[in-house]
């Protein structure tokens, strides 16, 4: 009987070590086959995935299922929603219209949310903001103009200084510069805290740096109605503003009447009553809102000033008139000495050196206290020209630059900068790029850049044998595509003894071989035709 026993437990132990030994290879294998997808999904189009398949829906609807409410607040919940949507499901950069990989450094737009290559974006910016240059070649007004050129998100438009052109790729809160790929993160992400400020409170985001727009803010704060007449209460920050419903009561600007609106947010209507005021020099009078009773009438004062000689240029005051500004303490063109004269005498200069800054901001004047501006500054100095290759005894008002051509490449990594005495900082490439596109027809027109060029926008279009027929292809394709096909009949003439062929479609030339029966006479001269 112990033996039986002993033998029941043995099976047991047995059939439990066999299913943990299945269970364990069954964790590998899966274990296997997901880092399996992960490493081919690496390098892989993010949009594999069907839009139904993908839980993006179910995702979003869970992250934002705790934020209820109506009107403005449904509203935000919604776009938020949509913005998340298509950042998440953004695999496409609408500049070269291919695939956005896990692996591919990108640039998010901060508006619309939508992600490109960055190499991609670079190029775009810079060529706008080349063709609006080109643009403005012949234009008098170009210096001014140049100031004001920018560039634009490929799809929203949200124009852009040419200052803010992405020079580095990082995570989508920009905290971290070049962001490794790791395949149990969101790709592009850091995997810390988003911490960007919300909109509309003080609060920072608490999610894991993500795509798209922050989420409305989901913290409680204790907060009144817009008035402040009824009991505060416990809401969400995103929805702290509400209304009671009830009058506002508040007094105007007047002062007199209280707000009869409902409950609003902001400041309070003007008083939209009317009585009649004067101005601020009680010559006019006449009705004007309530709120806004002090009002100018647009007159000059007039008044003798007391000094008996000169009138007064205020415009409608109120109270006395000031006295004459010529008749009080004047000071001397230099500034260092002070006399009081009748205002009907002009200010003297008081013999003293001038002493003022000239513009070279490093010596003073030296001339005579003199009206009006100062001479430009004689006096020799010792420069370094802008590029530090010579140096030049040369007048202190002047600029010193030198004849050397700065031998840098631009960047485009093609041509030189050859701009003479260049600082170091040289400008971008300027010429047209003029390589031959892949069509074999055309070259490039695009600011001269680095990379391959974009595709030629030409396009040719074929005919058919008849003409009727026709068919549109890309520029450089029209050697290897095959004429389009014609349903219409063929219109050459015959090629045998027969007037009319058999109807046939219409093709590229030349018509097959004849298969009608002959018909002719034999040469045997007994009346046979030929079969």
């Amino acid at each position: 009987m112990s033996a039986w026993r002993g033998r029941g437990r043995g099976l047991v132990q047995g059939g439990e070590e066999r299913s943990f030994k299945e269970a364990s290879k069954a964790i590998q294998e899966n274990l296997k086959k997901h880092l399996e997808n992960q490493e081919e999904g690496l390098f892989s189009d993010s949009d594999d995935g069907s839009d139904e398949g993908d839980g993006t829906e179910d995702l979003l609807s869970r992250l934002l299922e705790g934020y209820g409410g109506r009107g403005p607040q449904n509203e935000l919940v919604s776009d938020a929603k949509e913005l998340l949507k298509n950042a998440i499901r953004s695999s496409v950069c609408l500049i070269c219209i291919s695939s956005v990989k896990r692996a591919d450094p990108i640039w998010s737009c901060d508006t619309c949310y939508t992600s490109f290559h960055i190499n991609c974006i670079q190029r775009w910016a810079k060529d706008s903001i080349f063709q609006q240059k080109q643009q403005l070649e012949d234009d008098p007004q170009r210096v001014e103009k140049e100031k004001t050129v920018c560039w634009s998100c490929p799809k929203c438009r949200n124009s852009r200084p040419p200052s803010t052109i992405p020079q580095h790729y990082t995570c989508y809160c920009t905290k971290t510069r070049d962001p490794p790929l790791d395949p149990w993160q969101t790709p592009h992400s850091c995997g810390e805290l988003c911490s960007r400020p919300l909109s509309g409170c003080a609060h920072k985001c608490l999610l894991l740096c993500h795509p798209g727009p922050c989420p409305p803010c989901p913290q409680t704060v204790s907060t009144s109605c817009h008035c402040g007449q009824a009991r505060p209460t416990v809401r969400r920050c995103s929805a702290a503003s509400w209304a009671c419903g009830g009058q506002c009561g508040q007094a105007l600007g007047c002062g007199a009447h209280p707000c009869a609106d409902v409950c609003h947010p902001g400041d309070c209507q003007p008083c939209s009553r009317t009585s009649v005021q004067s101005c601020e020099c009680q010559k006019t009078r006449q009705p004007r809102p309530c709120s806004s009773p002090v009002f100018k009438c647009g007159t000059p004062c007039g008044s003798l000033l007391s000094c008996g000689y000169h009138s007064c240029d205020l415009i409608c005051h109120p109270g006395t008139c000031p006295p004459c500004p010529l008749s009080l303490d004047r000071l001397c063109p230099c500034g260092k000495s002070t006399t009081r004269l009748p205002c009907t005498e002009a200010t003297p200069t008081c013999g003293d050196t001038c002493g003022k800054v000239l513009a070279c901001t490093s010596h003073n004047c030296s001339e005579r206290c003199h009206r009006g501006n100062c001479p430009s500054c004689l006096q020799m100095a010792t420069k370094e020209c802008r590029c530090g290759a010579k140096v030049k005894e040369v007048q202190c008002a002047r600029t010193f630059t030198c004849e050397t051509k700065c031998k840098k490449t631009r960047d485009c990594q093609r041509h030189p900068c050859n701009k003479k005495c260049c600082p170091g900082s040289c400008p971008p490439c300027e010429q047209l790029c003029g390589k031959t596109l892949s069509c074999k027809n055309h070259k490039c027109l695009s600011r001269c850049h680095r990379g391959a060029c974009y595709p030629c926008q030409a396009t040719v279009q074929l005919s058919c044998n008849c003409g009727i027929t026709r068919q549109v292809v890309p520029c450089g394709r029209e050697k290897q595509a095959k004429p389009p096909r014609c349903r219409k009949p063929c219109s050459m003439a015959s090629n045998c003894h027969h007037p009319v062929r058999d109807r046939h479609n219409c093709h590229p030339p030349p018509c097959p071989s004849c298969k009608q029966v002959c018909g002719q006479d034999l040469p045997c001269g007994l009346g046979h035709v030929c079969p």
